[in-house]
């Protein structure tokens, strides 16, 4: 393709809203971490290495019996809260702007659990309800 030589229309997104075919068999609850997958599919927050975090899934889906990509899940990214760990993986105020790693579709952790955690995203907040994460 050569450099422009006229005005273009570019098309727009802000971004903040994606949508991506679910892993096979996935099922998700609205408000859960949603990651992709190492084959680019979404799945749930789970304990693994291999997810990168991308925002909340913004409603149910299931995909149960399905093959990966047969349905969509819509994901939107921003700054939500979410549970803390407990014992020596909750996270503090000291721990803000620090990374947070996945436990489940719910809950974040202080560390990557000896290398067995994905990061979920940025420590925003923390209050007494849980902790506020940035999905970039």
């Amino acid at each position: 393709m050569t450099a422009l030589a006229k005005d273009r229309n570019t098309p727009e997104r802000d971004g903040r809203m994606i949508e991506l075919g679910a892993a096979a068999n996935a099922v998700f609850f609205a408000g859960a971490i949603a990651c992709r997958n190492a084959t680019g599919f979404a799945t749930p927050g789970a304990t693994a290495t291999t997810l990168k975090a991308l925002g909340r899934a913004e409603e149910n889906v299931d995909n149960t019996g399905g093959a990966d990509g047969d349905i969509a899940v819509r994901i939107k990214k921003g700054v939500f809260r979410f549970a803390n760990s407990a014992a020596g993986d909750l996270i503090a105020a000291a721990d803000i702007g620090n990374d947070c790693y996945i436990v489940d579709d719910q809950t974040v952790a202080k560390t990557n659990g000896t290398g067995t955690r994905s990061i979920a995203g940025k420590v925003i907040d923390v209050d007494a309800l849980g902790v506020w994460v940035e999905f970039a």
